[in-house]
């Protein structure tokens, strides 16, 4: 199943008020390192993004996408170059991307 300690789990989450736009980002942002990871012959499991199980908070929407890998030197350049080759082809909006390695709640 890779789970930790096996594995380590990453988890991109994308929020924003737009509800229209934080499904196009997911969409954008896992297309994305789909590429990356193909490119890269990475030894990465993607999985697409979908609604965080409470998707809405303060009037914000959340998606999340998760990554299974074991958590390594090259694996971190990847995911370093791919949020910052996103964000500077995303244009200025009101969603934002964060990142939580192993997280502790999947909420």
């Amino acid at each position: 199943m890779k789970y930790p300690p096996f594995c380590d789990i990453i988890m991109l989450g994308v929020t924003s008020e737009d509800e229209i736009e934080v499904k196009k980002i997911s969409n954008l942002l896992y297309n994305f390192f789909k590429e990356k990871i193909l490119k890269e012959n990475a030894k990465i499991l993607l999985y697409k993004p979908v609604p965080s199980p409470i998707e809405k908070i303060k009037n914000k929407y959340r998606w999340r996408i998760i990554i299974k890998c074991k958590f390594e030197n090259d694996i971190i350049m990847l995911v370093n170059d791919a949020l910052n080759e996103f964000s500077k082809m995303k244009k200025k909006d009101s969603s934002k991307v964060f990142i939580d390695l192993n997280p502790n709640n999947m909420l």
